[in-house]
């Protein structure tokens, strides 16, 4: 999100003008059923938490600003036309395969357990943390982190619901579970047995203090269950997977 502050047009045009060719070009072909990557940066500095869908969307940044447009658009092409899509939120998405296939190799990566196991592994030198004094429990800032996994298996669960004819809807993909960046660096202590060096920064322009899902909706119109909630099997996946790349 910051980099979208410094580049707003990349994403402007990389998020919504690019899926809004391609919405146009389903639409134009007859697909209709549209499922689309959103993010709870959408609803900016809400005030309630856990952040229900119906709350309000606010973002402070290019990047949620990009995606809720997106949402704007899907609504608009659905009361138009034969069209029907579910939304999914995404709040923060981490970890990898725990069978060893896939995990995140984008270079350069921002994602905080990413950066934390590339400390772990010796890749880089420490994991900055940017803020330490937010309003949060240990003063750095809280987000809800969901398995890779699970969010796969939310997208297939999401797609059997508009085959069977389901109506367009929008979901939180989180598991309304809070968790600061210095519990992520513990954990990731406890499950390496690996001392992390860890240098508080300033905080970074379009950062939230908390993002915590509430993931209701998620549960009661899709019946979905997580099978890899732990935040243990988080970071050690994510850990495995950075041993495996660096050989």
């Amino acid at each position: 999100m910051p980099e979208s502050i410094e580049k707003p047009l990349l994403y402007y045009g990389n998020n919504t003008q690019a899926s809004l060719t391609l919405i146009t070009a389903c639409v134009d072909m007859g697909v209709k059923q549209f499922i689309f990557s959103s993010t709870a940066a959408v609803y900016g500095l809400s005030d309630g938490l856990p952040i229900a869908e119906a709350a309000a969307t606010d973002p402070i940044s290019p990047y949620g600003r990009s995606k809720l447009l997106i949402e704007w658009i899907l609504r608009d092409a659905a009361a138009a036309h034969d069209f029907r899509y579910v939304a999914l939120r995404y709040f923060n998405v981490a970890g990898a395969d725990p069978r060893g296939r896939t995990g995140q190799s984008t270079p350069r990566a921002t994602h905080l357990i990413k950066r934390a196991v590339e400390v772990a592994v010796g890749r880089a030198p420490q994991l900055d943390i940017f803020g330490g004094d937010y309003p949060t429990k240990d003063g750095s800032a809280v987000r809800d982190y969901i398995h890779v996994s699970d969010l796969v298996d939310i997208h297939r669960t999401a797609l059997d619901h508009l085959r069977a004819n389901g109506s367009s809807q929008t979901f939180n993909c989180g598991y309304g579970r809070g968790t600061s960046v210095l519990e992520v660096a513990a954990a990731l202590e406890r499950v390496t047995g690996r001392r992390l060096q860890t240098i508080i920064r300033p905080r970074r322009p379009g950062d939230a203090p908390s993002l915590i899902a509430n993931a209701d909706r998620l549960r009661d119109v899709l019946a979905w269950r997580p099978h890899h909630s732990s935040l243990d099997c988080i970071v050690k996946s994510a850990f495995d997977w950075e041993r495996k790349l660096k050989g």
